[in-house]
C-alpha cells in the first residue's frame, strides 16, 4: 500500500501531517541532495528559499515541474519518466565518448556512472537533472576538463551574433508597424513601439536556439516561417512593464548561448526604457548554457557584455546588490550552479537579486518546467516565453503571490528618512539623540521576549533621560521586512551622522528589565550581552566607522574589541548562522 496521501499539486504537501509520508520525503529530498540540514553549505535555508517562493509553514518544495514530481513519489517507473531518465543517460554517454578520448578513462567513467544511472532507475526517486548532474561532475572530475563545450559555445555565440546581424533579423525590428497605433500622447506613441519591439525580440530571440544543438547554420530564412506565424497574449507584459510608469528590477534567466546575443537585444531595450536588469548565468558547465566565466575565453562575448558589472561574489549583501544596481543598471551575476534552474540550489547573490527584483523575465522550456509547470507561486511575477519543439512560440504569465508585499529600496529609504527627519528635528531642538542596540534575534526562540526587553529598557532610559530622543529598533518593525531589509534601512539611519549617543545593551541593562517587569533573568538571558548578536556585531563595526567622521559620537557599553564572536546571519533570518571558532 502507498504511504502516500492523494494530492493534485506539489503546493498541497505539507510536513508535519504523517511522520511516515515524512520520512518517505525527506528520503526523497536526501537522495537528491536537496535537504538544507543536510548541506546547509550548498542548499537553501527555509528563509532563503521564501525570498523566492511564496511557501508556508512546513509546506514542500522541489525544484522540478508538478507532472516529474509526481511520477518520482508515485511507486514504480512509469513509461514516460523512464524516457526522461533514457534521454539523461543518452546524454551523458554521447558527452563522454565525444571528449574522453582515453579508452581506460572513458570505460571507467561510463561504468561507474551505469552504476549511479541503474541505482536511479532501481529507486526511481531522482530528479533526471540531478542525476545528469553528478554524473557530469564524474566525468569532469574524471577527466580534467572543466568546460568541454567551451568552442561549441564559442560557434554557437558567434552565429547568434551573425543571426542579430542579419537583413532578415534587422527587418523584423525595423519595420514600421501597420497600422499605426494610436496614441494621445507622445508618451503614449514612445510604449505602444516599446512593446512592439519587445514582442518582435521576444520572437526573435527564441529562435536560434531551437537549431542550437545542431550549430544552426547562417542561413536565416527559414526563420521566417516560425517568426510571426503564432498568436500570443502579451497583455501582461504591457501590464507589468507599464505598472505605475516607474523603472523596474528584473531578474533576466536566458536559455542557451546560441540566444544569447539576442537576449542582450531585450536587456538593451529595457535599459533604453529605464529598467534595470540583472542577467544571471550558469556558474559552470551546463552543455550549451552560458555561463559566467564564458567571457574570459570568447572575445565576442566579452565584447557585448563589456558595458554590464560581473559580481562574481556569491554571498553578497543587500547594500552591495543594491549599490551595484545604482552604480550600473545592467548587473552580470552567476545563479551558483551547473544544472538547470534549482532554486533551492542557488546561490544566496541570485536569491537576493530575485527578492530585490520586481519582475523574473524567464526564457526557454527549461525554465518553463521549473517555473510555470510548478504550481507553486514565486515572491515576484514571472514572465516566461519559450519554442516548444514544433517551433511554436509560447508566452506565459505568473503572478506573484497576493500574500507577498515587496518592501522595494524606495519604501525602506521613506522609512528610514522619516527617522532620520525625526532625529534632525531632535538635534535642532538641542536633544541628544540616543541609538540603542540590542539582542532581538540572536538568541533562537526568544524574538518576542527580546523585543519586550528592549522595549521595558528603552522606556526606563526615557524616564530617565532629559532632553534624549532614544530610537529603539524594536518599535520601528513591519510585518513582512526581514533581517536584510531592517540591516538596510538601519544602516542609512545610522551613518546619517545625527546620532550623539550610540548605546549597545550590557548584561546589566537586561538584569534590570526583567527586574521592572518583576521578572527573575531566565537561564537563556544569563550572561548574555549586545557581543552575543550578530545584528549589534554589524552595528558595532558601523559606529566605529562613523566615528571616524563624526569624532562627537559616543560610544558606550560592553568593549569593542568583545564583537568578534558571531559572523552573519543566517539568509533573511533574525538568527544567527554559528558561532565562530
Amino acid at each position: 500500500m502507498s504511504i502516500l496521501p492523494d494530492f493534485t499539486s506539489i503546493k498541497d504537501i505539507n510536513y508535519g501531517e504523517d511522520p511516515v509520508f515524512d520520512a518517505w520525503l525527506l528520503h526523497f529530498m536526501t537522495a537528491n541532495h536537496l535537504e538544507s540540514f543536510m548541506d546547509p553549505m550548498k542548499n537553501a535555508s527555509p528563509e532563503q528559499l521564501r525570498f523566492m517562493v511564496a511557501l508556508e509553514d512546513d509546506q514542500v518544495f522541489a525544484p522540478c515541474s508538478d507532472w516529474q514530481f509526481k511520477r518520482l513519489v508515485t511507486p514504480g517507473l512509469e513509461a514516460d519518466l523512464l524516457k526522461v531518465y533514457v534521454y539523461v543517460w543518452k546524454t551523458l554517454v554521447k558527452l563522454v565518448k565525444t571528449h574522453v578520448s582515453d579508452q581506460y578513462q572513458r570505460r571507467l567513467i561510463l561504468n561507474l556512472c551505469r552504476h549511479k544511472f541503474q541505482q536511479a532507475l532501481d529507486s526511481s526517486i531522482l530528479i533526471p537533472w540531478r542525476l545528469l548532474k553528478g554524473m557530469v561532475t564524474i566525468f569532469l572530475s574524471r577527466s580534467g576538463l572543466d568546460d568541454p563545450y567551451r568552442n561549441r559555445k564559442n560557434i554557437l555565440f558567434s552565429r547568434g551574433k551573425a543571426f542579430v546581424e542579419s537583413d532578415f533579423f534587422r527587418r523584423a525590428i525595423e519595420s514600421c508597424p501597420f497600422p499605426v497605433p494610436k496614441c494621445d500622447c507622445l508618451q503614449d506613441m514612445r510604449f505602444e513601439l516599446d512593446m512592439i519591439e519587445m514582442e518582435r525580440l521576444f520572437r526573435l530571440a527564441s529562435l536560434p536556439d531551437q537549431w542550437s544543438q545542431n550549430l544552426f547554420s547562417g542561413d536565416s530564412c527559414h526563420f521566417s516561417t516560425l517568426y510571426s506565424r503564432d498568436e500570443v497574449d502579451f497583455s501582461s507584459v504591457r501590464k507589468v512593464l507599464n505598472k505605475n510608469e516607474t523603472s523596474l528590477k528584473i531578474l533576466y534567466l536566458p536559455d542557451e548561448t546560441g540566444g544569447l546575443m539576442a537576449d542582450l537585444y531585450i536587456i538593451k531595450s529595457l535599459l533604453r526604457q529605464g529598467h534595470s536588469v540583472i542577467l544571471s548565468l550558469r556558474e559552470g558547465f551546463c552543455f550549451d548554457d552560458p555561463t559566467f566565466w564564458d567571457r574570459d575565453n570568447d572575445p565576442l562575448l566579452a565584447e557585448a557584455l563589456k558595458g554590464a558589472l560581473f559580481i562574481s561574489e556569491d554571498r553578497i549583501s543587500k547594500n552591495d546588490l543594491l549599490a551595484a544596481l545604482r552604480q550600473n543598471p545592467f548587473v552580470v551575476i552567476s545563479d551558483g550552479t551547473r544544472e538547470r534552474l534549482n532554486l533551492i540550489r542557488c546561490s544566496v547573490t541570485f536569491a537576493r537579486a530575485w527578492k530585490e527584483s520586481d519582475l523574473i523575465l524567464a526564457k526557454g522550456w527549461g525554465n518553463r518546467r521549473r517555473l510555470i509547470g510548478n504550481t507553486h507561486l514565486f515572491t515576484r511575477d514571472v514572465i516566461c516565453f519559450y519554442r516548444t519543439i514544433e517551433g511554436r512560440f509560447k508566452l506565459e504569465f505568473k503572478a506573484k503571490s497576493e500574500k507577498i508585499y515587496k518592501f522595494s529600496e524606495a519604501d525602506i529609504s521613506a522609512k528610514a528618512d522619516k527617522i532620520i527627519a525625526e532625529m534632525q528635528q531632535a538635534r535642532a531642538e538641542r536633544k541628544a539623540v540616543m541609538f540603542y542596540s540590542g539582542i532581538v534575534g540572536s538568541i533562537p526562540g526568544q524574538v518576542d521576549t527580546a523585543i519586550d526587553v528592549l522595549k521595558t529598557f528603552v522606556a526606563y532610559l526615557r524616564d530617565r533621560l532629559a532632553d534624549t530622543y532614544i530610537i529603539n529598533p524594536a518599535e520601528h518593525f513591519e510585518e513582512g521586512m526581514d533581517a536584510d531589509d531592517l540591516m538596510f534601512m538601519w544602516e542609512k539611519v545610522q551613518r546619517s551622522g545625527f546620532i550623539t549617543v550610540w548605546r549597545f545593551q550590557t548584561y546589566a541593562d537586561i538584569e534590570k528589565s526583567f527586574e521592572l517587569k518583576g521578572q527573575k533573568v531566565p537561564p537563556v538571558w544569563a550572561g548574555k550581552d549586545a557581543t552575543y548578536s550578530t545584528g549589534c556585531t554589524k552595528e558595532m563595526h558601523i559606529a566605529q566607522d562613523v566615528q571616524l567622521r563624526h569624532r562627537e559620537l559616543q560610544i558606550i557599553g560592553p568593549s569593542s574589541d568583545k564583537f568578534l564572536r558571531r559572523r552573519e546571519y543566517g539568509v533573511g533570518r533574525f538568527s544567527d548562522v554559528v558561532i565562530e571558532p
